[in-house]
């Protein structure tokens, strides 16, 4: 029984209700729970010291919310404002930075605001600025880039590029071909630091050149294997002695359908002679500005991620030896880039883009 010189805890319907809840709702925040089981608990005439050990929190918790609702009710069970420094960035504060972020210009001919600049211009710390900054994700300090291809047949193009990959043709390959020039086999001034616990892989940013080379390659839409050739140039001579490998390559059963750009060196008088002696060939150029409807690019990431950009070589030659090395190791476990989005997709997402474009203000 209660001690009898303790108030009684005596809770409404109303009350009782609302406490319940609390205590059993799954959402509800944990203090706030346990504070409405110490209440319950009194008010079923539980003891200060019985309620404390059965909800294992000590009597000086259970006796101070037993008391906290008694002069207060239900709002005594919320925290009291805690005493500190009060609030020094209004809402005012903030609603102005982000207006002025976004819709102003900044002082001194600059392209874009700093932290100092609007700290200057709020009348507030760079600090401040920073977390409002980071709290609504403006960095005004980054651009992207974007360009429209302005191709007159670009739908087309999509479409017959698309439908390759999300339908390929039966007995034939579908093949991804480019050309990644101008690869230079770069040689550190100094060797390479190894990593380290707490310590990145460090190399000089000297270098030195010696010589460039043009890689050549064919990317398997459906297997991921890689056709490729090294030249030292890229002219339509060459391209067309890498057509006459794949042709050499790939079984004289399959049809051939390559996806291309629109360098020139794939379109002149002697390329389309040797096509026409070679029907099972059949091209289809990306629209201009698309590299990135060609997946053989997205391959040429791999290879300049994992090989490229980290090398060292003292000539064209160990270069070249060294890509073909890693090739071969690609083509000992493919794989392929699966293709998503329809043409449907791609031509809504890029209307609704030109959309926005041409009705943002400038």
């Amino acid at each position: 029984m209660a001690s009898p010189k303790l108030e009684p805890v005596v809770l409404s319907a109303e009350e009782r209700q609302v406490l319940e809840g609390l205590a059993r709702r799954r959402k509800t925040a944990q203090a706030l729970a346990l504070r409405s089981r110490v209440v319950l608990a009194c008010a079923d005439g539980a003891a200060v010291s019985a309620v404390a050990a059965e909800l294992g929190i000590s009597r000086t918790t259970a006796g101070k919310w037993r008391s906290r609702f008694l002069q207060s009710r239900l709002e005594g069970l919320n925290d009291e404002q805690r005493p500190g420094r009060p609030r020094t960035v209004t809402d005012e504060h903030v609603e102005r930075v982000i207006t002025a972020t976004l819709e102003q210009q900044p002082p001194n001919g600059d392209t874009h605001w700093s932290t100092r600049s609007m700290a200057r211009s709020a009348g507030m710390s760079q600090s401040a600025v920073s977390r409002i900054w980071r709290a609504f994700g403006l960095k005004p300090h980054i651009v992207q880039t974007w360009k429209l291809s302005t191709d007159p047949q670009f739908i087309d193009k999509v479409r017959d590029v698309v439908g390759l990959y999300m339908s390929p043709p039966e007995n034939a390959l579908v093949l991804c071909v480019d050309e990644k020039s101008q690869i230079q086999a770069l040689d550190r001034t100094a060797p390479c630091l190894p990593m380290l616990p707490t310590t990145p892989a460090r190399m000089t940013h000297d270098y030195v050149r010696n010589g460039t080379t043009s890689l050549f390659a064919a990317f398997d839409f459906a297997s991921g294997s890689v056709i490729a050739q090294h030249y030292r140039r890229h002219r339509h001579q060459e391209f067309l002695r890498f057509l006459k490998l794949i042709h050499g390559a790939v079984p004289k059963d399959l049809d051939l359908h390559l996806v291309l750009d629109n360098y020139a060196t794939h379109k002149t008088p002697a390329i389309h002679q040797w096509l026409l002696r070679h029907p099972r060939f059949h091209l289809h150029f990306t629209p201009t500005s698309s590299s990135w409807m060609n997946l053989v690019e997205r391959w040429f990431a791999e290879l300049t991620n994992r090989k490229l950009r980290r090398s060292a070589h003292r000539s064209v030659t160990e270069l070249e030896a060294d890509i073909r090395k890693w090739i071969n190791e690609w083509n000992k476990d493919p794989r392929p880039f699966v293709w998503t989005k329809t043409a449907d997709e791609i031509l809504e997402t890029l209307a609704a883009y030109c959309e926005r474009i041409n009705h943002s203000e400038h």
